[in-house]
């Protein structure tokens, strides 16, 4: 008996100490998404660009999603479209859309996705080198100034 008690316990020790020691997947916690969206927000704001910023989690799902007052309507799709289309590609939104024009066999790429937004302006968020979600900001005069506020949002969060 004491036998078969101190085998059941080999046995069970090894499974129960490598369940507790699994690795889990890197993912983009909710307070630095936060902290990131709303720097960028107010990145913009300085410059006097009412904008909307979204935060999208490497699965796409939304996590944050804010929008300056009198943002126009249009730039809460913009800017959820670009941080998508960043997570879902792992790229910039600025460079998918010069490889596209650069690359008209590439053009199929607009229409894979209705969710994709090929316009500068997002970036995508990478925490110790591992893809944990995407930034978009929509409605400043240029992609590249959408771009710049996304930046200032993942620099304050220590994102690559």
């Amino acid at each position: 008996m004491i036998r078969t008690l101190t085998l059941a316990a080999a046995l069970l020790a090894p499974v129960s100490v490598a369940a507790q020691e699994l690795p889990t997947a890197p993912y983009l916690p909710l307070d630095l998404a936060q902290t990131a969206a709303q720097t960028a927000l107010e990145a913009c704001a300085a410059e006097g660009n009412n904008v909307s910023v979204a935060i999208v989690a490497r699965s796409g799902v939304t996590k944050v999603l804010l929008r300056a007052d009198n943002a126009g309507p249009h730039t809460v799709g913009s800017s959820t479209g670009k941080a998508f289309t960043s997570a879902s590609m792992g790229r910039d939104t600025a460079g998918l859309a010069g490889f596209i024009g650069g690359n008209p066999q590439n053009d199929g790429l607009r229409d894979m996705d209705a969710r994709l937004v090929i316009q500068a302006g997002g970036l995508p968020i990478r925490i110790g080198g591992a893809l944990v979600g995407g930034i978009g900001v929509g409605g400043a005069p240029s992609g590249d100034i959408d771009a710049t506020c996304a930046r200032a949002g993942l620099d304050e969060i220590g994102a690559e």
